[in-house]
């Protein structure tokens, strides 16, 4: 039971990841926290949660990163802007490194309450009348302020580094509010973003131990089939509906987490 429950966590995290651009982790962190203890099979710690999402985080966006190269192969349509993955994904994985490397400092009460943070500031720019084109523009027409896009990326990177996260659930509101990226090409571009950022978490979280490995193992096997999916469902759905998706999961489970904090 504790197996099947391991590999569906890990489905359900993924297909969010394909389905909206994000590393799984805003979603499985909850689910990881609350449910095994609320079935009866097991509890996990804060830091043990934080290193189950890291990995699953990483094997998701891989597995989404294939599943829209295949899909822009199809159409003809490339979506992922790869300068910008490239500009952002350096900086988010320099971050997400040190990130992971100090989070064995921090108790565990304390990564709750960054992780609220996060998804409440999420969930804040969210709310904000969009920014960014709702139409798909050609990825080489779109420009972006480099310095900005780094340093932004870089803040990111620390702090999802420490909680576990790759960080897509704050990406996604930076590039469409402040950097202007039209939807499709945020989420298609922010999950080669997070995969880079989930390598620095990843060396940060083995670095600092407390790694449990079965769990690991069985989450991971269900993100590998979860993201294609999420991403084929994703690409047939409109973008409007899929920001009102993000919002109200993000807001779910900055709820969960305060009221477990408060």
């Amino acid at each position: 039971m504790f197996i099947l429950l391991m590999i569906l966590l890990g489905f359900i995290g993924s297909f969010f990841s394909g389905l909206l651009g994000i590393g799984g982790a805003i979603i499985n962190y909850p689910l990881l926290l609350f449910i095994p203890p609320l079935l009866g099979l097991g509890e996990f710690t804060a830091h043990e949660v934080a290193a189950i999402s890291i990995f699953q985080v990483f094997f998701s966006s891989l597995s989404g990163i294939i599943g829209y190269g295949l899909q822009s192969r199809k159409t003809k349509t490339r979506l992922i802007h790869y300068s910008l993955a490239a500009w952002m994904g350096t900086s988010i994985l320099i971050g997400s490194l040190l990130g992971g490397l100090w989070s064995a400092r921090f108790e565990e009460q304390t990564i709750n309450i960054i992780y609220g943070i996060l998804a409440v500031l999420a969930v804040i720019l969210m709310l904000f009348p969009a920014r960014g084109k709702e139409e798909l523009q050609r990825v080489e027409e779109i420009t972006f302020h480099r310095f900005l896009a780094s340093s932004l990326a870089f803040v990111v990177g620390v702090v999802s580094g420490i909680v576990g996260a790759g960080g897509g659930f704050i990406l996604i509101p930076i590039m469409m509010k402040v950097l202007r990226i039209p939807v499709r090409i945020t989420i298609a571009t922010s999950l080669s973003i997070v995969f880079v950022s989930a390598i620095g978490g990843v060396i940060g979280k083995i670095s600092g131990g407390d790694i449990p490995i079965l769990p690991i193992l069985f989450t991971v096997i269900g993100s590998i089939a979860g993201s294609p999916i999420g991403s084929l469902v994703g690409s047939k759905m409109d973008v409007k509906y899929l920001r009102y998706a993000l919002v109200l999961l993000i807001t779910i489970t900055a709820i969960k987490v305060w009221s477990s904090v408060l």
